[in-house]
């Protein structure tokens, strides 16, 4: 159901129709993707009292476990959060500007523990996998949001990107995904991450719902020339993938030539490793104030990671931080000629568990790094895979230099058709 045919309905209709759809989820789905909901009568009243007026008046969404949202706990993945960020009595900026414009928050979704990882794993709720290949790993760490869009639960979840948390699982579940950027209103006060990087997101199920969504939270302007890019593929991507995002950007985005594509590719060099050691740095310093005290409550996962970034060195941090400044400089030389670039948003479909590796989430990082580490916003639009992956999709991301640009919205109405 579209966000229009949401709106459409009446509240205790809707109330009704998101029960008979959660409770449609597959049970350990449920439990892996679902942090939160509201019982039957508190949701009828939620959309009964929604404003009607804006174009999301009466929408359904939910809304990742890092964001505050009055009256629900805010985990992040984890079992012990609540204990040490006590919250819950309020709505924090996005909850809150949502409400606003009348969407109706249905509840929170699960996540990897502290959105420390791309696969969608997580030890104490269990593992979200792709609706369209349950033997695959939804992609994470907004794993929860991106299921629940993909199953069909709600139109429009909340999500959050610091090194590919909407892009990877957007691409993975066959949903659109909107990462915008560090800094922004709505990330200062949820549970950091990376804060440099860290950047709020949704994800829609249709190209129609994410140009709506865009008009309401990112509006650009409505006068300008026709935005121009190119599309550029590292090497290691997979052949399926290679082949449908090449062909898929090919009416409206170019491929670079082989100048541009040398340039991008040494300025984009060393990517994964320095957002590791980047991230982790800035990782480690909001955890290591309860980390001893907490260490066997932690996702092991996530432990393993924490504790190897409390070994970096100044020297590496310094090192990830010389690469991040040459990244910018590509993309300041890129966007002198262009206003956006095209990318596969990740080399691979989705994972299944026994290839969740750590070459494959340095794979990922190669491709989702470089906006990460800018601070550039990206829209991620599904790519069915052809060639024996019947069901499977990839990913196309779009950078740009802002979120707030009109070239998103006109992206989506041009391709919509070519699209998962």
């Amino acid at each position: 159901m579209t966000i229009a045919a949401w709106r459409a309905l009446a509240p205790a209709a809707a109330a009704a129709e998101f029960g008979r759809r959660l409770a449609a989820l597959p049970p350990a789905q449920r439990r892996a993707a679902i942090a939160a909901a509201p019982s039957a009568e508190e949701l009828e009243q939620r959309f009964a009292a929604a404003p009607r007026g804006g174009r999301l008046g009466g929408s359904p969404a939910l809304v990742k476990d890092l964001f505050d949202t009055a009256g629900e706990e805010t985990r992040a993945g984890s079992t012990f959060l609540p204990e040490l960020r006590p919250s819950g009595g309020e709505d924090g900026t996005l909850a809150g500007a949502w409400r606003a414009a009348g969407v109706v928050l249905a509840g929170k979704t699960h996540m990897v523990e502290f959105a420390y990882g791309l696969t969608g794993e997580n030890a104490h709720y269990g593992d979200c996998v792709s609706p369209r290949a349950p033997e695959r790993t939804s992609g994470g760490s907004s794993s929860g949001s991106a299921v629940a869009v993909a199953a069909g639960l709600v139109p429009l979840a909340a999500a959050s990107d610091t090194g590919g948390s909407v892009r990877v699982p957007a691409a993975f579940c066959g949903v659109y995904g909107m990462r915008l950027t560090p800094g922004h209103r709505w990330i200062r006060d949820a549970v950091p991450l990376a804060p440099s990087m860290d950047a709020p997101g949704w994800f829609t199920a249709c190209a129609e719902d994410m140009r709506t969504t865009l008009e309401v939270f990112a509006p650009a302007p409505a006068a300008g020339r026709t935005p121009r890019g190119r599309y550029f593929a590292p090497e290691g991507l997979d052949p399926e993938v290679a082949a449908a995002c090449g062909a898929a950007a090919a009416a409206w985005a170019p491929a670079a030539d082989a100048r541009l594509g040398r340039s991008l590719a040494a300025g984009f060099s060393g990517c994964a490793g320095a957002y590791q050691a980047q991230g982790g740095a800035e990782a480690w310093r909001y955890h290591q104030r309860w980390f001893e005290r907490c260490r066997d409550r932690y996702d092991p996962r996530t432990r393993a990671r924490l504790e190897a970034a409390s070994r970096l060195t100044e020297a590496e941090i310094a090192a990830a931080w010389t690469v991040a400044e040459r990244v910018r400089r590509t993309w300041e030389e890129y966007f002198g000629q262009w206003d956006f670039l095209v990318m596969p948003a990740t080399p691979c479909p989705a994972l299944r568990p026994e290839e969740f590796t750590q070459e494959n989430r340095m794979r990922l990082l190669a491709l989702t790094a470089p906006a990460s580490l800018a601070g550039l916003p990206a829209l991620t639009l599904p790519i069915a895979l052809d060639g024996g992956m019947k069901g499977l999709t990839g990913g196309l991301q779009v950078v740009a230099r802002r979120a707030e640009d009109r070239l998103f919205g006109e992206i989506l109405a041009q391709n919509s058709s070519r699209l998962a």
